[in-house]
């Protein structure tokens, strides 16, 4: 079995992109070319980096314009570094 593992300190995202088709409400279909790419995605590996805060399988948001989009095996990932992480989605109840 073959699998993607992140060098140095970089993370490996999914970043496959919702395939339905997105309409607006008087029934125009927007083209992918004109949807705004989504900065949050989820994490599937994560490379060499002291104590990262992150695991595989969190959900993260990253900054526009970083990482480098690869296809692998039909599937769309993000190798992003570490640094270029902004924030990570935790769960938490209500007080």
């Amino acid at each position: 079995m073959k699998e993607l593992q992140p060098l140095n300190e970089n993370v490996i995202l999914d970043v496959n992109d919702d395939k339905k088709e997105q309409k607006t409400a008087g029934g125009i279909i927007i083209p992918d070319t004109a949807k705004e790419k989504s900065q949050l995605a989820k994490v599937l590996a994560v490379g060499n980096v002291e104590n990262p805060g992150i695991s595989v399988g969190d959900t993260v948001f990253y900054k526009k314009f970083s990482g480098t989009e690869l296809e692998y095996e039909g599937n769309k990932y993000l190798v992003i570094a570490y640094a270029d992480l902004l924030a990570k989605i935790v769960e938490t109840e209500e007080i």
